[in-house]
């Protein structure tokens, strides 16, 4: 059963001038963690407005938990948690003071759905009387999950939520994912950060508008094999336009202290040795490697250039 359904959605921006999403289409199955993955500018929180009623998409049509997202609007806000990529809480109030405002938004109280929001707000309480707009950006992320919760939402949508956060703060935050999500929560979140895809039932990569492939991530991965290997040398700046420069190289870019190279599928191992030491490079290391879902991500962006 889909608790978010998709079709078709296109939008665009300056008169149509400025393509943000280009015929989306997905289903997110209920009780499901949802990742929509893909770089700043890719369409991710155009699509997270119109699916909580705050954009008008321009063709096509969207539903959440069976309600029209034009038509149903007012009955989507009761029951959607919506976290924003910018924090948008209000910063002159105190946690606790945001916290019973937003409860009593949605005519509820904290006292009354304490226990949605216990795990995560125990971790803050100790600072409850301090201004939102003061808190670290780990505290600021759970105030607004706290609040986005206090309601009871069937579907929650995050949008970017670990942005600037720091990685063991990002590491909580999934983990509290799980949580609400073992609740039978369905959850549809977006991100940057490729990592972050390896925590999420199944995943849609995104780029300008498009989404470029839907499934679990191991799924994606075994769909777009690749002979791939990490380079590197003494000269790595060499190395990188040496690499570039080669049209037998299918592609080359930079990981790490590593470049990752895709070659065509017929070619040998011994290839990208022999070519650096044409080259004059010393120091080189080759090694073949799976492909992870970046340097899938970064293939199939190729592909649909």
């Amino acid at each position: 059963m889909s608790t978010v359904r998709v079709e078709n959605i296109k939008k665009t921006y300056e008169k149509g001038q400025v393509l943000a999403l280009d015929d989306v289409s997905f289903e997110v199955k209920s009780g499901e963690l949802f990742g929509l993955i893909g770089p700043d500018g890719a369409g991710k929180t155009s699509l997270f407005r119109i699916l909580t009623t705050l954009l008008v998409p321009d063709a096509g049509r969207a539903e959440v938990a069976g309600l029209d997202v034009v038509k149903d609007l007012w009955k989507i806000r009761q029951i959607v948690g919506y976290m924003p990529g910018k924090f948008s809480l209000y910063q002159d109030l105190s946690i606790e003071e945001n916290l019973n405002f937003f409860a009593t938004v949605f005519n509820t109280t904290v006292a009354k759905n304490y226990h949605l929001i216990e795990e995560i707000y125990v971790q803050i309480e100790p600072f409850k009387h301090r201004l939102a707009g003061k808190l670290s950006g780990g505290m600021k992320q759970k105030l607004a999950l706290c609040c986005a919760l206090i309601h009871e939402p069937k579907v929650l949508f995050l949008d970017e939520p670990t942005t600037g956060v720091d990685p063991v703060s990002r590491k909580e935050f999934w983990d509290m994912l799980d949580r609400l999500k073992a609740r039978g929560i369905t959850i549809v979140v977006s991100t940057p950060y490729m990592d972050e895809a390896s925590r999420c039932d199944r995943i849609a990569l995104i780029q300008k508008g498009k989404i470029l492939e839907l499934d679990t991530l191991e799924q994606i991965i075994a769909r777009h094999a690749q002979n791939l290997y990490a380079v590197d040398a003494d000269n790595r700046y060499n190395l990188m336009n040496d690499l570039r420069k080669n049209t037998e190289i299918v592609s080359a870019f930079a990981f790490g202290e590593e470049q990752h190279v895709t070659l065509p599928p017929h070619f040998q191992d011994e290839y990208l040795s022999a070519f650096l030491k044409e080259k004059g490079h010393t120091g080189i290391k080759v090694r073949k490697i799976a492909p992870t879902i970046e340097d899938t991500f970064i293939k199939l962006m190729l592909e649909n250039q």
